[in-house]
């Protein structure tokens, strides 16, 4: 087992939440005092403490903004990139896991558990080294190339639509000043 996934799942023994387990097991490598991230991500263990976004992703998502984050407190200039590596790495661990909901995940409703707790930190862990180690950057050009292909073949279909309207529209004129013609003879 790869050494930041123990050292997770021995936080999480020792009594951590699943965000702080996750977030601080990357504090050193992010510079950060363990401490102040075990506080900031305290309220944010057990879906937020509602069952809500699981604990995992939550940390998951911090670390990515601890990292990305340029901390330009007059001009902000990095939430953008921010959100695409988060968005990124939380749809791989949906994808893996079927749900990023804690209640979801932990079957409270329909009582088959999708993955235990120690089962997401894990996948949150790997899924930030992978991250952190930059074996992500092609997955990411790619994922941009498939939105810009994506928003260029909507434009395509709303410019088809545009133009299949203006056909109909001007074969319903040409009908009618055939029919006024028709009239006329």
């Amino acid at each position: 087992m790869d050494k930041r996934v123990e050292q997770a799942l021995a936080y999480h023994k020792k009594g951590y939440n699943c965000a702080q387990a996750v977030a601080c097991t990357f504090a050193d490598e992010l510079g950060r005092d363990e401490k102040e991230v075990f506080q900031l991500m305290e309220a944010f263990g057990f879906g937020m403490g509602m069952m809500g976004t699981c604990g995992a992703v939550s940390g998951m998502s911090a670390v990515v903004g601890m990292k990305e984050s340029d901390g330009n407190l007059d001009k902000p200039a990095t939430k953008k990139n921010s959100y695409r590596v988060s968005k990124e790495l939380i749809r791989r661990f949906e994808e893996k896991n079927g749900s990023i909901i804690c209640r979801q995940i932990k079957g409270v409703d329909t009582k088959k558990v999708l993955r235990s707790c120690n089962g997401c930190i894990e996948d949150a862990v790997v899924f930030l080294e992978a991250y952190l180690n930059g074996e992500y950057d092609a997955i990411f050009e790619e994922q941009k190339a498939k939105e810009a292909a994506k928003a260029a073949a909507a434009k395509a279909k709303a410019e088809a639509a545009k133009a299949e309207a203006e056909a109909a529209k001007a074969a319903t004129a040409v009908k009618a000043e055939a029919d006024k013609e028709a009239e006329n003879v």
